[in-house]
């Protein structure tokens, strides 16, 4: 796989216009739990038929997607959430771009570009017949998509014209981040683990995940320290670009599905409505509910607290010990 050979095309897409631990639990479900503050507060917007997928911020506004359509536009940090639909199409991903717009990836193979504040979506269709399964918005405002067999899209003219590059294997990829201008890193099956230093330009192997490990979720640092997470609770570290992994002590079974980083440390989102707070070369688990929910996406807000979001509208609004921020240095 090493070797493989990389070919890249232009192609032209289209366009159509279509939107000491404290913790709150955001629910659509009937529980034996007082939420009608927080029903009150949220209105209709969440739905325990949601199963939300990816999160994002600028300045002004939270977006969190989902199944079928859904988009959840907050201008509180979550105190509470405007619905919009703007496709029925279920989102695979999401991020903010440096002019404070969105894009967001639907499973029928489309990028859709909100702006700044959440309420406007356009389609842009992607070239590939392989299905797309993440996408990223570069420091440069480029777009960029990644999925199966190996295929990797970027446009520099917001979705207009799209160059695609595959490395001509079978397998999917599905996690994939900027760190810088020039350092990206995507993950995938069978431990895949790909790297550019040219902005896109060029993408090659940046090292292998022990034992073929699919990692459903990874986050980096810098183009040397990151993390991957998947099933059985397992997260892997590597201190080198992805060359060697390390895994590290968790003490959950769950799968592990999300990273969240911010000033008070990295988080790693799991089945059972699980946070875990890393904690040296270990992970700490922080929450308190063990609902059979999944977290999937979070960020950190303004105020230090950790917004999670995951299956039957589960929204999980969370003090971070500010005591046990990371450190591996």
């Amino acid at each position: 796989m090493r070797n493989a050979h990389l070919r890249t095309w232009r192609t032209t897409g289209t366009t159509v216009w279509l939107a000491g631990l404290s913790s709150v639990l955001l629910t659509g479900c009937e529980a034996p739990l007082d939420l009608d503050a927080v029903r009150d507060q949220a209105g209709q917007a969440i739905k325990r038929t949601d199963f939300y997928q990816a999160m994002a911020r600028n300045e002004e506004v939270v977006v969190l997607t989902g199944n079928n359509g859904v988009v959840l536009v907050s201008s509180d940090n979550g105190e509470s959430w405007s619905r919009r639909t703007p496709t029925s199409e279920s989102f695979l991903a999401l991020d903010v771009c440096p002019d404070n717009s969105f894009i967001a990836l639907t499973f029928d193979n489309k990028i859709w570009h909100g702006n700044a504040n959440g309420d406007n979506w356009t389609a842009h269709s992607l070239p590939s017949q392989e299905q797309m399964m993440t996408a990223a918005c570069a420091p440069d405002g480029n777009w960029w998509a990644a999925g199966a067999f190996t295929t990797i899209q970027g446009s520099t003219d917001q979705g207009e014209t799209w160059t695609e590059t595959s490395l001509n294997e079978d397998a999917i990829l599905n996690n994939l981040q900027f760190i810088d201008a020039d350092h990206a890193f995507i993950t995938g099956e069978y431990g895949l683990v790909l790297k550019t230093t040219d902005g896109g330009e060029n993408w090659d192997y940046a090292g292998y995940l022990p034992d073929e490990f699919y990692a459903h979720s990874s986050y980096f640092r810098s183009d040397n320290e990151g993390w991957v997470g998947g099933l059985n609770g397992f997260i892997y570290h590597t201190a080198d670009g992805g060359e060697n992994w390390e895994k590290s002590p968790t003490g959950i079974n769950a799968p592990i599905f999300g990273f969240v980083a911010g000033p008070s440390g990295l988080y790693a989102l799991a089945d059972n409505a699980t946070v875990l707070q890393q904690t040296g070369r270990s992970w700490q688990k922080i929450s308190a509910s063990d609902q059979p929910l999944y977290l999937r996406t979070g960020l950190i807000l303004p105020d230090h607290r950790l917004l999670a979001a995951g299956g039957r509208g589960l929204l999980l609004n969370l003090e971070t010990p500010v005591a046990h921020s990371a450190s591996t240095d």
